[in-house]
C-alpha cells in the first residue's frame, strides 16, 4: 500500500487525483504544512509516501519515474517527493524543520520543493529522474497552467514510455533487429499483470527446449533450436524492459536475470556437445572451452569494474580516446559488435547451428570469443598502465572476494603476512602468474596420471595465497582473479581430456559450471552490495587451489574411469552446496526487503 498526501487546494479540471489512484496510491489531502505533518505521522512506517502538490500538470509517466521506482529511498520531481520506508526518517525531519521556520503554514510556494531543498541541505541523496520531454510542472497562475497542460498534450505519454523501456547500451543485433517489437511484447505483458520475473522463467524453459532440441543431433533439431534460441533471446530482452516499463525491479528479478542468462547458454552448449555425439562427433572439449573462455572474459569485465569503479583520480588517455570514438556513430556500433556480446553471441550461435555442424559453431565461437577477450583485454590494460588512480579499500576488498582463496590459501596466507604492504609496481599480478602457466603447462606436457601436476598445483596454492597476501590495489592487480578462473577451469578441462575415457569431459564440464555457477554468484552479491557469500561456504567447496589441488591428486591417484566418477561426485557436491545456499540467500533478500537492484551497464 502506498499513500499520497495532497497539499494545497485542488485544481478544478485537475486529473492529479485520477492519476495517482492509477499508479496504486491512496489519498489524503492537507490544506497546509502542519497537516500534511499530521497526516505523514499517520501513515504506517512501513509503507511508500509521497508528498504532492495539488496543482501538479504533468504526464502520467513523469508521475510514475519520480513516485513508483522501488530501487531508491527518496525520489523526487518537480511538485512531487516520495519516501520508501528506508527514508521515511530522512523525510519526517525534513518536513519538521520545515515547519518549524516559521515560513508559515498557507501552501503558496510548493510544499514539495521546499521540503526537496531541505533534504538536500541535509545532504540527503534523492533520485531525480531525467524526464525528458516529460512534463511535470507547478503553475502558479492560470496562463502557466494553460501552457503546461498544452505542453501535456504534445508530448505522446506512451511512446516516450516505451522509448526508456529499451536499454540504452544495447548491442546492434538487439537495438535493430528485438527491441523494435519487444518492446511491444514487454507492453503487452505488463497489461495483462505478467511479471519480469515470470518472463524470465518462460526465457529459461525455451532456451532449455532449444537445447534439447539440439541434443536429438537431427537436422530438425538444430534448425529447431537456433529458432527456440533466438525465441528465448526475444523474452530475455523482453523482461529488462518490461522491469523498465513498469518499473518492477527486485533483487531476486536482478540476479534471476543474470543467472538464467549464463544457464540458458551454457546448457545450450552442452545441447549441442550431446547432439554432435549422437552424429558421432565428440565436441565436449570445445563446448568446455567456450564456456572457460566465456566465464573468464566475464571476470576480466567484473573485475576491471570492480577495480575502477570508485578510483580516485580516474584519467587515462586510453579512456579519452575511447570516448573520442564513442561520438562518432558507426564506430559505436562497430566496437560494440566486436566484443560480441549476447545479441551478436546468441544470433551467431543460433544461425550456425540451423545451417551447419556443432564442431563448426564452437570453432566460430571459440574464434569470435578468443578476438572480443583479446580486445577487450588489451584496452582495459593499457588504460590501467596509463591511468593515475588510487584503488579503494573497497576495490581491494572486491577483487579479494572475486579470488575466491580457500582454506589451503587462507593457511599459507598468514604464513606470508610479513611481505611488504607496498609491493613494486604489478607485484601482485606477476606473483600469481608464474603458478597459474606452471599449473597449465604441467597438466599439457605430462600423461595422465602424471605427479608433476599436482607439485605444479602445491606450487600454485603457494603463488595464489602469496598475491591475495598483499592488498590488490595494484594497476594490473584486476587480472588476478582471471588467471584464477583460468588456472582451475583449463586444469580440469586438460585432465579430463587426457584421461580419455568416456564420460570424463561432461563430468567435467558439470564441474566447472557448478563452480562458474558460484563465481557468477560472488560477482551479483558484490554488484548489489550484499557482500561476498559466506566463508563457510568458500572453504566447503575448497576455493580456487583447493579444488584445483583435489582434482590434480585425483587424476594422479585414480583411474581414468574412477577419475571420471570422481568428477561426477565432485561436481554434484559442488551444485548442490552453492546452489542450496545462493537460492537461500536471494530469496531471503527479496523477502527481506532488500533494496531492488537493476544492472544497466555493458552488455554480457
Amino acid at each position: 500500500m502506498s499513500t499520497a498526501i495532497l497539499t494545497g487546494q485542488p485544481v478544478p479540471g485537475s486529473s492529479i487525483e485520477a492519476d495517482l489512484r492509477s499508479l496504486g496510491f491512496d489519498l489524503r489531502t492537507a490544506s497546509d504544512a502542519a497537516e500534511a505533518e499530521t497526516l505523514l505521522a499517520e501513515v504506517p512506517g512501513d509503507e511508500r509516501v509521497a508528498l504532492v502538490d495539488a496543482r501538479f500538470v504533468g504526464h502520467v509517466h513523469a508521475l510514475r519515474l519520480g513516485l513508483t521506482d522501488p530501487r531508491f529511498p527518496l525520489a523526487a520531481i518537480p511538485g512531487a517527493v516520495t519516501a520508501q520506508p528506508a527514508g521515511r526518517q530522512a523525510l519526517t525531519r525534513a518536513m519538521a524543520r520545515e515547519n518549524s521556520a516559521g515560513v508559515g503554514t498557507t501552501l503558496v510556494d510548493s510544499l514539495a520543493d521546499r521540503i526537496l531543498t531541505a533534504l538536500d541541505a541535509d545532504g540527503t541523496a534523492v533520485h531525480r529522474p531525467e524526464l525528458g520531454s516529460l512534463v511535470a510542472a507547478v503553475p502558479t497562475d492560470p496562463q502557466a497552467r494553460n501552457e503546461a497542460r498544452q505542453a501535456v498534450t504534445e508530448v505522446d505519454d506512451e511512446a516516450v514510455r516505451l522509448k526508456s523501456a529499451v536499454k540504452a547500451r544495447d548491442g546492434f543485433f538487439t537495438t535493430y533487429c528485438i527491441s523494435p517489437y519487444s518492446r511491444y511484447i514487454a507492453r503487452w505483458c505488463a497489461r495483462r499483470g505478467l511479471t519480469p520475473n515470470q518472463v524470465t522463467t518462460a526465457s529459461l524453459i525455451t532456451a532449455l527446449i532449444a537445447a534439447a532440441c539440439a541434443a536429438t543431433g537431427t537436422r530438425g533439431g538444430f534448425v529447431a533450436a537456433g529458432v527456440l534460441l533466438i525465441a528465448s533471446f526475444v523474452l530475455d530482452c523482453t523482461d529488462g524492459q518490461l522491469a523498465r516499463y513498469s518499473l518492477q525491479y527486485s533483487t531476486l528479478g536482478a540476479w534471476l536475470d543474470a543467472t538464467f542468462d549464463r544457464a540458458k547458454e551454457y546448457a545450450y552448449y552442452a545441447g549441442l556437445a550431446l547432439g554432435a555425439a549422437r552424429g558421432g562427433d565428440d565436441v565436449w572439449a570445445l563446448a568446455l572451452g567456450a564456456m572457460v573462455l566465456q566465464t573468464c572474459r566475464h571476470v576480466v569485465d567484473f573485475s576491471f569494474n570492480e577495480a575502477n569503479h570508485d578510483a580516485t583520480a580516474n584519467t587515462s588517455p586510453t579512456a579519452a580516446l575511447s570516448d573520442k570514438l564513442d561520438s562518432v556513430g558507426w564506430t559505436v556500433w562497430i566496437r560494440r559488435m566486436i566484443v560480441l556480446p549476447i545479441g551478436e553471441r546468441w544470433a551467431m550461435i543460433a544461425v550456425l547451428t540451423a545451417l551447419t555442424t556443432p564442431r563448426i559453431t564452437f570453432y566460430a565461437l571459440l574464434i569470435g570469443c578468443a578476438f572480443a577477450a583479446t580486445y577487450t583485454t588489451a584496452g582495459r590494460v593499457l588504460r590501467s598502465l596509463t591511468r593515475k588512480a588510487r584503488r579503494t579499500d573497497r576495490a581491494a576488498r572486491a577483487l579479494a572476494d572475486l579470488a575466491d582463496s580457500g582454506p589451503v590459501a587462507g593457511a599459507l596466507t598468514r604464513g606470508l603476512r610479513k611481505l611488504p604492504a607496498k609491493p613494486p609496481f604489478g607485484a601482485r599480478f606477476f606473483v600469481a602468474l608464474p603458478g597459474a602457466a606452471l599449473l597449465v603447462l604441467a597438466a599439457v606436457l605430462e600423461p595422465y596420471g602424471s605427479v608433476l601436476p599436482v607439485v605444479a598445483a602445491v606450487v600454485y596454492a603457494l603463488t595464489s595465497a602469496a598475491a591475495v597476501a598483499m592488498p590488490l590495489k595494484g594497476a594490473l592487480d584486476w587480472l588476478v582473479p582471471p588467471f584464477f578462473r583460468a588456472a582451475e577451469y583449463c586444469t580440469v578441462l586438460i585432465l579430463a581430456a587426457k584421461a580419455d575415457v568416456n564420460g570424463a569431459l561432461p563430468a567435467a564440464f558439470g564441474l566447472v559450471a557448478a563452480v562458474a555457477y558460484h563465481h557468477y554468484d560472488t560477482v551479483y552479491r558484490i554488484r548489489g552490495d550484499a557482500g561476498a557469500p559466506p566463508a563457510w561456504l568458500v572453504r566447503s567447496i575448497g576455493g580456487h587451489e583447493g579444488r584445483t589441488l583435489l582434482v590434480a591428486v585425483l587424476a594422479a591417484l585414480l583411474t581414468a574411469s574412477q577419475f571420471k566418477v570422481a568428477l561426477t561426485a565432485l561436481a554434484v557436491a559442488v551444485a548442490l552446496v552453492v546452489l542450496v545456499e545462493s537460492i537461500r540467500f536471494w530469496v531471503g533478500a527479496h523477502q527481506g526487503g532488500a533494496p531492488a537492484v537493476h544492472d544497466e551497464g555493458e552488455t554480457a
